[in-house]
């Protein structure tokens, strides 16, 4: 074999690995929302899109599903334990593996969607209990405990973020006043920093990411404000006011072109920050009140925010160099939002799925349909994979065909 095609088979074999080790994300690519679909569906049949398969078994839960290795991976709670099923891409159930005693309080079940990164699954339990579990093996690599091995206090509705992985480092917020926002060696387990933050509790946020020239910069709510942290040091760099009337940010900033938007509900809403070149500090823009999206998300498509409010239950467009409301409509019920291409997904807590235009100009359904399947709330975030839109509802997990 001539030393060309070796070097050439070796990167090959390099990059694969790479991408093999590279983590998953709750909602997609930088927690955005927004998918990429080939030949996505203009609109549904009249009856709704074809469902595909259903697997009913995940027991109670609010998590999505991740996806990696040709492998479907989503938690639910069984007899007050947490448990990570395995199903393959047609839903078929290949493994399960128990990881810990989840949160059986108010609204009981997981609530921190796996993460994982090649033969490793990233699991958090609403009480505080971090493993990191070997796929191959079925047993931890390492476990850490936020209210025991650092000193985080738990939270009215228990820990929700999703692990945020980037490279070796594992974010986390165990909400202590020492430990209050951590970066964990991913491999073992080990501290790299712990921050001291504003020492206020955890506040149901997975964390954003944002490599500028500078640095990385960690943003993430605490109970009372959103924290701007340097990812390499763990050094506090900014902080801003975000409360609101239960301690409750579930959803993950959205970043463009050095700017912020943060979003609460629970008489908050949202506003701008607009960061300085090194993202060592911010200031505010404008604010919308109207836009107080309890834990729905919401998506940025060609310079407007889509998502919907809560105190007037509708959905919104707001421009996002401006903050002016495009409309404001209440034809579907609030909840969650996503992307594909050009299109809005929508998953109101009335079990309504709808798509429609990401047009600024009005609220338009293309399609909807109701989501009969499953149990209890519906507050699961979708997901699109393969063309393929996964839709959880309590016990089931429910795969509909959105492409042709």
């Amino acid at each position: 074999m001539k030393p060309i095609s070796l070097i050439v088979i070796l990167f090959l074999c390099l990059l694969a690995s790479t991408k093999a080790q590279e983590a998953t994300k709750w909602r997609g690519v930088n927690s955005s929302g927004i998918y990429t679909v080939d030949k996505l569906l203009a609109q549904w049949p009249a009856e709704g899109p074809q469902i595909i398969w259903s697997f009913d078994k995940l027991g109670q839960g609010f998590t999505s599903p991740a996806f990696a290795n040709d492998k479907i991976y989503i938690n639910g709670m069984i007899d007050g334990q947490s448990v990570l099923f395995v199903l393959d891409q047609n839903g078929k159930e290949l493994q399960q593996f128990k990881y810990g005693n989840e949160f059986v309080a108010s609204y009981p079940g997981t609530r921190s969607t796996p993460t994982i990164a090649g033969d490793l699954a990233y699991l958090l339990t609403g009480n505080g209990q971090l493993t990191c579990l070997n796929l191959k093996t079925g047993k931890p690599a390492w476990e850490k405990d936020f209210l025991t091995q650092m000193d985080g206090s738990n939270i009215t509705w228990g820990y929700t973020e999703s692990l945020l992985i980037d490279g070796d480092k594992l974010f986390c917020t165990p909400g202590g006043k020492k430990d209050n926002v951590m970066a964990l060696n991913r491999m073992t387990g080990e501290t790299i920093w712990s921050g001291t933050g504003l020492g206020e509790l955890s506040a149901y946020c997975t964390p954003l990411l944002i490599k500028l020239p500078a640095r990385q910069l960690l943003v993430t709510h605490t109970a009372g404000h959103v924290l701007g942290i340097d990812a390499t040091t763990g050094k506090l760099l900014w902080s801003t006011e975000h409360p609101n009337q239960y301690a409750v940010h579930p959803n993950t900033p959205i970043y463009f072109e050095n700017k912020l938007f943060v979003f609460s509900g629970w008489g908050q809403g949202a506003e701008m920050l607009k960061l300085s070149a090194d993202g060592s500090s911010v200031t505010k823009e404008w604010d919308v009140k109207s836009f107080d999206n309890r834990q729905g998300g919401a998506v940025l498509f060609n310079g407007f925010l889509y998502g919907s409010g809560d105190a007037d239950r509708s959905w919104q467009c707001i421009d996002w160099k401006t903050g002016e409301r495009k409309y404001s409509s209440t034809e579907m019920g609030k909840g969650v939002v996503i992307a594909a291409n050009n299109k809005l997904i929508g998953y109101s807590e009335k079990g309504e799925l709808f798509m429609a235009d990401a047009d600024p100009s009005a609220f338009k359904v293309i399609s909807k349909t109701k989501v009969a399947l499953g149990t209890e709330q519906h507050w699961a975030h979708p997901v699109i994979n393969k063309g393929i839109l996964y839709v959880r509802h309590g016990n089931t997990l429910i795969a509909y065909k959105i492409s042709e």
